[in-house]
């Protein structure tokens, strides 16, 4: 009786392990299913672009490095911002310097950018990055750069209740959360994967708001990380540069 009382609790022991060890892996493999990039805005500026100084779209992370590496620069993270439309232009609010290039959508429609609340994620002259609902957002005269995309992923630490556990509607897609102390956090999915899975990463790592950019089309460019995407074809261009 004894020699089972002690079979059953070493079993017992020994599947304990086992499910920490696989639960374990399991999480690791889901946290490598994304690639982040994490700003201190106290020590990092961060800067959107859209047309170079002929007035032409970049279009790819690869001309915005070429440009800034013409301007003494050096890029250092850079990824797809905000949504589109067919003429490249931004979907939605666009600050850019201080200057209104296009103006808040508050409509309804189709598509991801409109899924509610979508929202705005801007930078203040004073480098407080914001992420708020498109609803609540009041353009004070402060933003130095503006993105609108949608939809939310993270409001308020609560993952988007338009999204569902397993969903099968996955797909590459990139976003942006601000964390507590300032500090905004960029990340790509390395993988397809659903709106659910994207929020709650996002909400894992303690951003209280997050917002979705884009998917498919999505690139970053993360060197540090042996991350180069140079591709793309798209509008608004997020990137931190250093002077050379």
């Amino acid at each position: 009786m004894r020699y089972s009382l002690r079979t059953l609790c070493l079993a017992i022991i020994s599947a304990s392990l086992t499910a920490i060890f696989v639960f374990g892996k399991i999480k690791q493999a889901d946290d490598d299913r994304f690639i982040t990039y994490t700003v201190d805005c106290k020590k990092q500026n961060i800067a959107m672009y859209l047309k170079d100084d002929r007035g032409k779209n970049f279009s790819s992370l690869g001309n915005l490095q070429l440009w800034l590496a013409q301007n003494h620069k050096k890029l250092v993270f850079a990824m797809n911002g905000g949504m589109y439309g067919p003429d490249h232009l931004p979907k939605g609010l666009f600050i850019e310097n201080g200057s209104v290039q296009s103006p808040l959508d508050t409509s309804s429609g189709s598509g991801n950018f409109y899924i509610k609340p979508n929202g705005v994620f801007y930078v203040t002259a004073d480098q407080i990055p914001v992420i708020c609902d498109t609803k609540i957002f009041r353009n004070s005269g402060s933003m130095k750069y503006a993105t609108q995309s949608g939809p939310m992923l993270v409001i308020g630490g609560q993952i988007g209740s338009a999204f569902t556990q397993g969903s099968a509607n996955v797909n590459i897609r990139n976003g942006v959360g601000v964390l507590p102390d300032n500090k905004v956090v960029f990340a790509i999915s390395k993988v397809p994967v659903n709106f659910y899975d994207f929020a709650n990463y996002f909400k894992s790592i303690g951003c209280k708001n997050a917002l979705y950019l884009d998917g498919f089309i999505s690139r970053a460019y993360i060197p540090e990380k042996n991350w180069m995407q140079t591709d793309g074809d798209f509008g608004v261009i997020i990137g931190i540069s250093t002077r050379e």
